[in-house]
């Protein structure tokens, strides 16, 4: 298998991550306590063709942390009180994000290439199983979605390979035409942009591979993490504001999330305080 793969407006490599930012960034994520999130919420229920669920996966968010309930950061109309200021990256990781900005800055220039463009949010996404009753569910997976977010988008995986595609076709359409495939390795990082890979194409994680190679001890009850994806986008800073500047009904949405958060969170545990104050 190439170590690295070009096409245009899409980078892949393979061997980005080095041994040692790999322990460094390791040795963070066993600080971390992600969540587990809700699709709706009670200002924002859901439609009447759908029902409440609760995400495939535990979440954690750097940057901004954009709540399912709020509907994530959508432009053109869907701007305003999605991106809630959340921590800042740690050392290592913000070591990654400069060689990675450092990549897609040679990469796309003119609309491809926002005035402002820097890769200042991360969703760090947990795959794996859950147990149900007994039974053990394979989560490890993503529906075919589009990033919204202005410019290139990077993509960092730790774990086991993930199965990565672009597809055409609407989100309803049966049939599908993939577009480009490609098998995310451990320590690898993807970088895709442009009109073709934003704008005409769907992507999606189709499966993870279950080799028992890698299970990492992060606590969660009843969930088994074997791959660990981080997923860089650019919100303009307008965008991203404290969670005590949001309408109060956003805010009695994501209360919960930043009750469990808070614990375990100098940033979130000040948002707490802010917002008991007010």
């Amino acid at each position: 298998m190439a170590t690295q793969k070009k096409i245009h407006n899409l980078h892949y490599n393979a061997g980005f991550l080095s041994g040692q930012d790999k322990t460094e960034l390791l040795t963070w994520l066993k600080t971390l306590h992600p969540i587990w999130e809700f699709r709706f919420s009670k200002n924002n229920p859901p439609p009447p063709e759908d029902e409440q669920r609760r995400l495939l996966r535990p979440v954690y968010w750097l940057g901004n942390w954009q709540f399912a309930c709020l509907d994530y950061f959508h432009p053109p109309k869907g701007i305003d009180f999605r991106c809630v200021k959340a921590e800042v990256f740690p050392p290592v990781l913000q070591k990654l994000v400069n060689k990675m900005e450092e990549s897609a800055r040679r990469m796309y220039h003119g609309a491809d290439m926002p005035t402002k463009w820097h890769l200042n949010t991360c969703l760090v996404n947990f795959y794996g199983d859950e147990m149900i009753d007994g039974k053990k569910i394979d989560n490890a997976r993503v529906g075919d979605h589009q990033d919204f977010e202005p410019g290139p988008v990077a993509s960092l995986s730790l774990g086991e390979r993930a199965f990565f595609q672009f597809v055409h076709g609407k989100e309803k359409d049966l049939q599908k035409k993939v577009v480009h495939e490609q098998w995310l390795t451990d320590g690898s990082m993807l970088i895709f942009g442009g009109k073709k890979w934003k704008e005409e194409t769907f992507h999606r994680v189709q499966r993870v591979e279950d080799k028992g190679v890698f299970q990492f001890p992060l606590s969660f009850d009843n969930f088994f993490t074997r791959r660990i994806n981080f997923t860089f986008r650019y919100v303009p800073i307008e965008h991203i504001l404290p969670l005590n500047k949001f309408p109060a009904p956003f805010i009695e949405d994501v209360l919960p999330y930043v009750k469990e958060l808070a614990p375990f969170s100098r940033h979130f545990a000040k948002i707490l305080d802010d917002l008991n104050q007010k």
